[in-house]
């Protein structure tokens, strides 16, 4: 299965890799997400190991139920060859109603056929009042017209 853009990365490749990853998080459908990797892709996010597809499901679909109303954005840091380091940032709330804005590192490899092989997430969520939330638009992907990070200054 190929998972276009393929490596090596452009600027255009780059970025369009990282949107097409922004838009299936934002979906928040475990499945989708999971097929962007390989079937034995390792991930370490924050102090958790995975290893493969089933792992990756599982994750998010726990992600998910904690972090309600989620909304992410991603921007590409740099690349080469086949690995890409991303920046980002979500928004989410927790059952009690708490808003959090996490900001991340990612460091990603991938195969010849597009698929990601290695996820390194870095995170750390920041208390936020709801009234600080900057990312407004209706669950799902983001608006092609919706400020990136480096527009809203983060």
């Amino acid at each position: 299965m190929s998972r276009p853009p393929l490596p090596p990365f452009t600027v255009e490749t780059a970025a369009q890799k990282a949107r097409l990853a922004e838009d299936a998080w934002n979906s928040r459908d475990p499945a989708r997400v999971s097929l962007a990797y390989t079937p034995d892709s390792r991930w370490r996010n924050r102090a958790a190991f995975l290893t493969g597809r089933e792992a990756i499901v599982a994750f998010l679909t726990e992600k998910w139920a904690r972090e309600l109303d989620y909304r992410l954005i991603k921007e590409v840091w740099g690349f080469r060859d086949n690995r890409m380091a991303v920046r980002f940032a979500y928004e989410s709330h927790d059952a009690a109603g708490q808003w959090f804005r996490s900001y991340g590192n990612e460091l990603w490899e991938f195969d010849t056929e597009g698929l990601m092989s290695r996820r390194i997430a870095s995170i750390n969520d920041a208390p936020i009042a709801e009234a600080d939330r900057l990312f407004h638009w209706p669950l799902g992907r983001r608006p092609d017209d919706h400020p990136s990070l480096s527009d809203l200054g983060l």
